[in-house]
């Protein structure tokens, strides 16, 4: 301290030249030479004040002084000195004053405050900190909350800052922090802030108390405390559940006060309108949850309105991540069941059955897929179990067979496995690689991958288009019968002629074994192309990715993750799991090839797949064995052989039928049947003639240099330019609906005085796909909060804000001026 009050002294004669220092217990008589700065003369004060005032006022006058007094000093005009200190001040060395003057508190009442928390003020750590928040016009309030700050190991001083730090601490069972305040003795002051900010006015006031007063009032709309502090405690709860610091620890105690206040009971008696407008506890997502499960297995809730819920959910709710994969089983299985209700199935033509199945039927095939892998791995599966056993009934019995059946009586009729409509698989190469490479003015890549089903291959279309700067397009061809692996790679091959091998495989291209990567490599060399695995191409160097390009005209990529999966009875039930797995790896290999400077890549499949769930009925699995003069090879789904007999359970094809050469035959089993086989799965089939393995999808991608996708653009619509009351509500409107390459857009809505925010912050998504423009409304109801007294009377900004890319940070998108006209105002918060 002797060095604070030498510091404090020379500090004070740096402004006066004269300094009346007051000991009344002379605590600092043989020290006040000691303590004088040099060059100050010290004059002890010993019943000569006249004296003291004639030497420093007429004999020295432009001398510096030290006036030491120790012991009591007279009142009024009993002070000889009074005009002295009256006009350059009394200097004491009493502690309190001392931090006082170090920190700059001015306020009526410091010295008191200074007191009463000695623990604090001792705390040399904890007084430097304060000292590195404290302004010159701190009022006492303002110094408390700086104190609570300090202790709790912060620079933010606002109630709402303090209060979410110890809501997280409380979550995670921590009581250190508040403990702390305890200690300091800031926790009464921070309850009266409770109370006069929030409104939590409680006898024995505590955290856990607070916690479930918050969720009451949460529950409750905020309509229970005065309209100032509801407003407050609303701001800053919606603050504390978007912010992403504090939005776990408010689930989880969340979680806590949905058991202490019987939440769950009143969830189950509540609208679901009444539920879906909150968001506050997870028993009430359990619910809506329940509620749509239920609606779609009784089919009492449309398919809009299921639709409508799971979006807003999306946009609104804290709790819709937790949930997320469970909402897109829902939505499938409402699309799913709807579709399948309202499909027509029988078809009148070869062609009618695949264009139909090519442009609409094959997303009845795409939702089973979406739903049943979304089922598998939803955060819990048990609500789902009703819910499934209706789904694999709907997609089996009434789509599946119905339309198996219906497709078979168009391949009974054909001669000839073609038709002049739709290109086969078989020129493939001819149709789509060759004008591209003809005489060597470009190149081209063809990925190949293994079971690449049409609904597999829209979705990863869709998935390409939205990757900025990539445009990607999907066709069908008519695949190959039978419609299995060797065929298939083979017809995918520039050749003349394709045949069966003696015994079934390899096939031959033009005389040629095809089979393996090497094989396929020599038959590509006659056009100056090769091949390779993609696990071989994804294990490349940049450097040796672009060499690979640049050295050959075509390049054919082999990629193998469904079959792979789904042709093993140990792993068929994985094959859904292993359509997404190989979406997510064809985007990267496209990518990787767009980076080696290809643009002209095609994706495309030797065939595609029947898989179902459940076993099939029986009458679907035949118990007639193929029979022939030579059963060469017998699959679940096809039969090569010679001179192979008639039977009603199977389509027999001579191999000229099916654009091949030699004398292997093939039989097809009818419709979705199998052919049992011992130790076979029973999931996963090809081979055959259903429309889902024989309608191959062809996606041509191209890359170029302009961006090819944007967010939907949002209008603002005010209903007027004045604000009048203590919150406003906004409408907005998205321009156009969310496709592919016009993809949903994130704002943040807010109003502004200036730079300053006055509102509470919400962040909003646009993800509209209706193209009807009334479905694309959004309304914002923004809160406005104490900083908005400024103000008044004055013009405002509501703002609409976007992030930029991945930094954290936003800009503005767009605004609409306002004028603020309050016939009252806030004083509430520190």
């Amino acid at each position: 301290m002797a060095s604070s009050i030498s510091d404090h002294l020379a500090a004070r004669f740096e402004q006066h030249r004269l300094v009346v220092w007051h000991d009344p217990d002379s605590s600092y008589a043989p020290d006040v030479d000691a303590h004088a700065p040099n060059g100050v003369a010290v004059l002890r004060v010993r019943n000569d004040e006249f004296g003291v005032k004639h030497r420093v006022l007429r004999d020295e006058p432009s001398t510096k002084f030290l006036i030491y007094r120790s012991g009591p000093v007279a009142e009024g005009a009993g002070n000889w000195l009074l005009d002295l200190e009256l006009a350059y001040g009394v200097f004491t060395a009493d502690r309190g004053a001392l931090l006082r003057a170090d920190l700059g508190l001015n306020a009526a009442g410091s010295d008191e405050l200074i007191a009463g928390h000695e623990t604090f003020f001792g705390d040399a750590k904890l007084v430097s900190k304060l000292a590195a928040l404290l302004r010159v016009d701190d009022d006492l309030a303002k110094v408390q909350a700086k104190m609570c700050a300090v202790v709790l190991g912060q620079k933010e001083h606002s109630f709402s800052e303090l209060t979410r730090t110890l809501l997280v601490q409380h979550a995670e069972g921590d009581c250190a922090g508040y403990e702390a305040l305890v200690t300091q003795r800031l926790a009464d002051f921070h309850w009266s802030g409770a109370a006069k900010i929030y409104g939590y006015d409680s006898q024995t006031p505590s955290l856990a108390g607070f916690v479930l007063w918050l969720f009451q009032q949460a529950r409750g709309g905020f309509r229970a405390t005065t309209s100032n502090a509801a407003r407050n405690i609303e701001i800053d709860f919606r603050s504390f559940r978007n912010d992403r610091q504090s939005l776990a620890a408010l689930k989880k105690l969340a979680r806590q006060a949905e058991t202490d206040l019987d939440y769950v009971e009143q969830a189950t008696d509540a609208s679901l309108a009444e539920l879906v407008a909150t968001d506050i506890f997870d028993a009430g997502e359990k619910e809506i949850i329940r509620r749509l499960i239920d609606g779609i297995a009784s089919q009492t809730i449309s398919l809009r309105d299921i639709a409508d819920t799971i979006r807003t959910r999306r946009r609104d709710s804290v709790w819709f991540d937790d949930y997320a994969t469970l909402y897109v089983a829902l939505g499938a299985a409402a699309e799913l069941i709807a579709a399948i209700r309202s499909a027509r199935i029988d078809v009148s033509s070869f062609e009618d059955g695949f264009s139909r199945y090519r442009d609409d039927l094959f997303r009845i095939d795409q939702l089973y897929r979406q739903y049943t892998l979304a089922s598998q791995t939803a955060e819990f599966t048990q609500p789902l179990e009703a819910l499934n056993e209706q789904v694999e009934n709907a997609y089996v019995t009434d789509f599946l067979s119905k339309l198996g059946i219906s497709w078979q009586q168009q391949v009974d009729q054909v001669e000839t496995w073609k038709t002049l409509a739709i290109t086969p698989q078989s020129s493939f190469y001819d149709h789509y690689i060759a004008p591209h490479v003809r005489g060597g003015r470009k190149k081209a890549v063809v990925v190949i991958s293994d079971a690449l089903r049409y609904e597999v291959a829209d979705e990863l279309t869709s998935k390409i288009r939205r990757e900025n700067k990539y445009d990607a397009k999907i066709e069908a061809i008519l695949g190959v019968l039978p419609s299995y692996t060797q065929l298939g790679m083979a017809s995918l091959l520039p050749h003349k002629t394709l045949a069966h091998s003696e015994n079934g495989d390899p096939v031959l291209v033009d005389g040629q074994v095809s089979n393996g990567t090497a094989n396929r490599s020599k038959i590509l060399a006659s056009v100056g192309g090769t091949a390779i695995q993609a696990t071989d191409f994804l294990k490349m160097k940049p450097a040796e990715r672009r060499d690979l390009y640049a050295a050959h005209q075509v390049l054919y990529v082999y990629h193998d993750t469904i079959d792979a999966t789904g042709d093993k009875a140990v792993s068929e039930h994985r094959t859904f799991k292993a359509a997404a797995d190989a979406i997510d790896e064809l985007v990267d290999i496209v990518k990787k090839l767009a980076s080696a400077n290809a643009t002209n890549i095609f994706v495309t499949a030797d065939h595609g797949f029947l898989y179902q769930e459940s076993k099939l009925a029986p009458q679907f699995n035949l118990t007639v064995k193929p029979q022939g003069d030579k059963v060469v090879v017998e699959n679940r789904r096809y039969v090569l052989g010679r001179g192979l007999k008639e039977d009603d359970a199977f389509r027999r094809f001579l191999p000229e039928q099916l654009g091949l050469s030699g004398d292997l035959e093939v039989q097809i089993p009818n419709s979705i049947c199998r052919i049992v086989k011992p130790g076979a799965g029973f999931q996963f089939v090809h081979g055959g003639a259903s429309l889902q393995e024989i309608v191959v999808p062809v996606i041509s991608i191209n890359k170029g240099r302009s961006d090819t996708v944007e967010p939907v653009n949002v209008d603002i619509h005010p209903e007027s330019d004045k604000i009048t009351t203590g919150q406003i509500v906004v409408k907005l409107y998205q321009q156009s609906e969310v496709t592919d390459q016009r993809i949903a857009r994130k704002l943040r809505a807010g109003l502004y005085f200036g730079d300053q925010l006055i509102s509470n912050e919400p962040e909003l998504l646009f993800d509209a796909e209706s193209a009807e423009g009334r479905d694309r409304f959004q309304t914002v109801r923004l809160l406005l909060s104490k900083e908005a007294d400024l103000a008044n009377n004055q013009s405002v900004e509501f703002r609409l804000s976007e992030p930029i890319g991945e930094t954290g940070e936003w800009k503005k998108y767009k605004s609409a001026p306002y004028t603020l006209k309050r016939s009252f105002t806030t004083d509430f918060d520190f």
